[in-house]
Order: C-alpha cells, then sequence, then structure tokens
C-alpha cells in the first residue's frame, strides 16, 4: 500500500527512559531497619532460647518480627555476585508472569534480553513467543516504544548470524498481535519503513567497501526471510505474501548484479535459493517472465564478468538448480516408477562409487554397470569380513591366514634401509 512504502529515515533510536523504577530497597537499609525493629545490636552473639514443648516454656529474650514485613528482596544487588547482571540471565521459561521481567528497567533491555534468550534457545520460540507478545501489549503504548523495538528487532535480524529467519517469524507473529497502532503507522508499516531505508541505498551500498556490501548482505537476507515468512490477511480472512517485498528483491537482485564482485555474486545466489521457487511461481501467476530474465542474465554475468571461477561455478549449479523446477519434482504419481527422464531428482540421492584406480563414478555415468560389476567383483574377495576385519565365515576358514605376508625382496630391502636411517 502507499502508505506502507513511505519512507521514513531510519538510523538508530534515542534510548527510552526507564518505565520502571526499580522495586528494590539496597539491601543496608532494610537490614539496619530490620535490625532495630528486633532489638539485635549488629554483631550481636545473643542466641535465642530453646522453646520445650509443655506447661513451663522458656520466655524469648526478644520478639521476632515475622518474616512476611521484612524489607528484604532477593532481587537486591548484595544478593549478585560482583560483574553478574541478571537482566540478561533471566529464566524465560520460570512459570512466574511477574519474575519474566520486574528485574528489567527499560524496554531495550527486556526486548534485547529475550532477542538473545530466542538466539541461543530457537526452539523456545513457539512455546514464549505468546507471553512475550502480552508483556509487549503493556509496555509499548507509545509512539517511540514501538519505533524502538522495531529498530531492536531489525538490528539484531541484520548483524546476528542465522537470526533472520527467527527475526522475520518474531515480526510476522508481533505484526498480528501487537495492539497498539498508533498514527505513525502500525509494527508492520513502521518495519516496512525501516526496510526502506536500506532499500534505498542498494546501488551505493553494492559498490560500498566490504563492511558496507556486508552489512547489505545481512540486510537482503533478512528481507528475503520476511517475504517467505510475513502474512497479510485481507478483508475477506485470505492470508498472501507482501507484494512489496517481491518488487523489492527483484530491484535488489538487479542491483547485485549491476556489480558482479564476488560477494554480491554470493548474495544473489543465496537470495535466489531462498526465494527463487516462491518468486517464480508468483511471476507465472500473473503471467510475467521475470525469472527467464534473472536466469539469462545469471548467464551473461558467468560469461563476462571478471568474478572468481568458484562463484561462477555457483552461479552454473543455481541454473541447473533452477532448470529442475528447484529440486521440486511434479507429475509423478506413486505407481509410476521414476527414471531419469520423468525425474529431475532422479541421480541426486544416488551413492558415489569408486573403481580400481579411484575415479569416481554414480549411476548417471554411461557406462555405470560395467564400473559397478568390476566393484562387485573386487568386493567378492572380502564377503566373509565385517569392516573391522572379524571374521564371519567361522573357524578353519580364515581367509588372510591364506595370504603369504612375506615381503617382496625389493620392498624387504627398502624397508630396512627405513629402519637404518630412521635410527
Amino acid at each position: 500500500s502507499a502508505e506502507e512504502q513511505q519512507h521514513q529515515p531510519g538510523g538508530l533510536f534515542p534510548q527510552q527512559e526507564p518505565l520502571r523504577p526499580p522495586k528494590t530497597a539496597p539491601l543496608g537499609t532494610g537490614m539496619a531497619e530490620h535490625l532495630q525493629k528486633t532489638g539485635i545490636t549488629s554483631g550481636s552473639q545473643d542466641k535465642v532460647p530453646i522453646l520445650e514443648s509443655g506447661s513451663e516454656m522458656a520466655e524469648p529474650q526478644f520478639a521476632v518480627n515475622p518474616v512476611a514485613t521484612s524489607n528484604l528482596s532477593v532481587k537486591a544487588p548484595e544478593f549478585y555476585p560482583s560483574g553478574y547482571n541478571q537482566n540478561f540471565n533471566l529464566n524465560f521459561t520460570d512459570s512466574s508472569f511477574e519474575n519474566r521481567y520486574d528485574s528489567y528497567l527499560t524496554l531495550a533491555e527486556y526486548v534485547q534480553g529475550f532477542l538473545n534468550h530466542l538466539n541461543e534457545q530457537p526452539g523456545c520460540f513457539e512455546s514464549e513467543i505468546e507471553q512475550f507478545a502480552i508483556i509487549l501489549n503493556g509496555w509499548v503504548i507509545a509512539d517511540e516504544a514501538l519505533q524502538e523495538l522495531v529498530e531492536l528487532i531489525y538490528q539484531q535480524a541484520t548483524t546476528v548470524p542465522n537470526f533472520s529467519y527467527m527475526g522475520a517469524r518474531l515480526c510476522n507473529y508481533l505484526s498480528h498481535h501487537l495492539t497498539i497502532s498508533p498514527q505513525s503507522g502500525n509494527f508492520r508499516q513502521l518495519l516496512l519503513q525501516r526496510c526502506q531505508t536500506e532499500y534505498e541505498n542498494r546501488d551505493e551500498a553494492t559498490k560500498g567497501d566490504e563492511t558496507t556490501r556486508k552489512q547489505f548482505h545481512a540486510f537482503v537476507l533478512f528481507l528475503a526471510e520476511l517475504y517467505l515468512n510475513l502474512e497479510i490477511k485481507g478483508t475477506k480472512g485470505q492470508v498472501t505474501r507482501a507484494e512489496i517485498l517481491q518488487e523489492g528483491l527483484r530491484e535488489l537482485l538487479n542491483s547485485l548484479f549491476c556489480n558482479p564482485v564476488d560477494s554480491n555474486l554470493i548474495c544473489a545466489v543465496k537470495l535466489l535459493k531462498l526465494t527463487g521457487s516462491v518468486l517464480e511461481d508468483t511471476w507465472k501467476e500473473k503471467g510475467k517472465n521475470d525469472m527467464e530474465e534473472i536466469i539469462q542474465r545469471i548467464e551473461n554475468v558467468v560469461l563476462d564478468a571478471n568474478c572468481s571461477r568458484d562463484v561462477k561455478h555457483m552461479l552454473l549449479k543455481l541454473v541447473e538448480l533452477r532448470s529442475s523446477n528447484w529440486g521440486r519434482v511434479h507429475g509423478i504419481t506413486p505407481h509410476t516408477e521414476a527414471t531419469p527422464e520423468n525425474d529431475p531428482n532422479y541421480f541426486m540421492n544416488e551413492p558415489t562409487f569408486y573403481t580400481s584406480d579411484g575415479v569416481p563414478f554414480t549411476a548417471a555415468d554411461p557406462d555405470y554397470q560395467e564400473k559397478y560389476q568390476e566393484l562387485l567383483e573386487r568386493e567378492d574377495l572380502f564377503l566373509y569380513y565385517e569392516e573391522n576385519g572379524a571374521d564371519l565365515s567361522g573357524h578353519g576358514e580364515l581367509y588372510f591366514d591364506e595370504i603369504d605376508d612375506e615381503m617382496d625382496p625389493e620392498i624387504e630391502e627398502a624397508y630396512e634401509k627405513f629402519c637404518l636411517e630412521s635410527e
């Protein structure tokens, strides 16, 4: 929509002021008050007499207030070792709702702690994302807080290796479950506006230094994950992908191929491996031939670009992958036997064998049958032996006992010479 494409300056947002005042008093103050109430002076060595059952009970020497009235807190800083930061080691699986975020003073601390937790334990996403959204709905109640949340997730997804997929899933969930919708835009609109900032600098980024290109490539792959994971719900309940991201990925590929250095081409290969099948299907539904144009562009790069041989090999393998319908098999019924003609993946999972000369071959080789028969004849010599050499044929049939283990005279002479030189 036009609203989603609206550009808004990016960059780090100002850090929000603490949203919650500390709930715990310093331990020293609470301890002094408690000792004063109980009448115990610091350093006192008095002991409380043991109470005996019966009619006559020893009177206590002083009164002790119930524990419930104590001002002590388990969250007091004195209970933590020096250098220990409890904010980023919170146990998110704790059943207590309050214990999950009480020790955080700012939104940034809480969100960053959860993002780090997801990065270390991605399997916790399903069980903890709902509680995370509930807490954010009680915390993110202003435009500035929503912008800060978007920036924190964007930075994590584009700077932490392998977090782009998890970041895209997180963005999809929050786009449907955050209740705040200010005039500046809801979560999804602000996220797309943040991505727009990097998108508009694509041509400069692909021509920049290594660090600039690396940051840009991380953004490209995050945008690819967003395209695959961000669901747009229509008025009739239908779920579609963000079309604006589809067009954006097409332009990003164009920028990468316009500056065909190795790192840009590798990023383009990763992008197409990730989204190629979905993009081509979508374009075909619209009657577009964009993927054919991209493949032709790749073939021109392989012929003309001054890139490394390894990168050219990657590009050719990508063209091969696309020719096999991105590795997908269609039209093979359970009753139809797969053949090299009707199954593009027929040889994909075939094992690799080696001839007596060490030359590899697979079922795709024309002389496969001849080479495989030779391999079987060689293995017949070891038919009765396991991999560790244990005999399977029974006593009295030891194959290795029949082998003459005497050295050839020439080998024996060379061995003696080796031993003398070693000494």
